[in-house]
């Protein structure tokens, strides 16, 4: 196939593009600057110059595509306090897509969020697909209605999946969330956890997300919505231990009160409890995640080389 990928040279995008190509695919990857070009060129890509802004080129790259990978999305505004300007450009961006390969049967692929589909209990792939499920249009789940949306595209011909990640995509080189944690404990000098630390949070190591990423192209169902998950749940306490013993810091509990103070931007979904299963996806695309878990991973040490 050719396939057009957007947020290609990010951080899950910099692994879905070399597995892409190493299955025999053809990739065309959005790029909004001179590095992200030279780095797509390196992986062995064709780029686009655009943003996600740029309709007319998502519109003309797609029709031109077998395919659609769409990663991208504006974490950089949405994490600064615009979260809903963030998810208004990825809803712009899915409707164009959806426009250009209406009637196709050509797969689209839209990467969402797992953080809140449903708080404090294990979320299935069947979870969040009724009615009122894209109520709310604060934080991540600003995103539902996109999902929604894009599932919605299987009844106009497009073979259209939604794939969730967990807010842990995690591997060397990751400057995320679990980068941020080890951030904070070093600025702060202890490792924290919110309330008793026993919120879990569901992980994937970035190789495995990007091989779930190439399985939903070539055979995801239309309407199929797919979890990329290893770890169900990783108590945040567990995760904080090993931030702890690694820069020799103690682990201490931070009252919820305080959580926004301590862990800055992180401080509204530090606490947040949101287990998934995949069991589902496993089923339906014979996925099997090869990679560590978020634990093991953590212990390997990258994540606390610098600094």
């Amino acid at each position: 196939m050719r396939v057009f990928v957007t947020g290609a040279s990010g951080w899950i995008g910099s692994a879905v593009v070399p597995e892409l190509i190493g299955a025999g695919h053809e990739v065309v990857g959005l790029a909004r600057s001179d590095a992200s070009a030279a780095a797509l060129t390196r992986a062995g890509a064709q780029v686009c110059r655009g943003t996600i802004d740029d309709l007319d080129t998502l519109r003309s790259a797609a029709a031109a595509s077998d395919g659609v990978i769409h990663l991208a999305f504006k974490h950089d505004i949405a994490f600064s306090g615009d979260f809903q300007g963030a998810a208004d450009a990825d809803r712009r961006a899915v409707e164009t897509f959806g426009e250009a390969l209406a009637g196709s049967d050509r797969p689209f692929v839209l990467a969402s969020g797992l953080l809140g589909v449903t708080p404090g209990r294990v979320a299935t792939e069947r979870d969040g697909r009724g009615p009122g499920s894209d109520a709310g249009h604060d934080g991540p789940r600003a995103r539902q209605a996109t999902a929604l949306r894009t599932l919605g595209l299987a009844s106009q011909g497009v073979r259209s999946s939604v794939l969730r990640l967990p807010p842990t995509v995690y591997g060397e080189g990751d400057h995320g969330f679990m980068a941020a944690l080890v951030g904070i404990a070093r600025d702060r000098g202890v490792s924290g956890y919110v309330g008793d630390g026993s919120n879990r949070w569901p992980g994937v190591h970035r190789l495995d997300a990007a091989h779930l990423f190439r399985l939903a192209l070539e055979k995801a169902p239309a309407g199929s919505v797919l979890h990329a998950v290893t770890d169900e749940g990783v108590p945040i306490r567990a995760v904080a231990e090993v931030i702890g013993r690694h820069l020799d810091l103690p682990v201490v509990s931070i009252p919820h009160e305080e959580a926004g103070e301590h862990f800055s931007w992180l401080g509204g979904m530090i606490g947040a409890d949101a287990p998934a299963s995949s069991a589902l996806t496993r089923e339906l695309l014979g996925w099997q995640p090869v990679q560590p878990g978020l634990i093991d991973d953590l212990d390997k040490g990258h994540y606390f080389r610098a600094g």
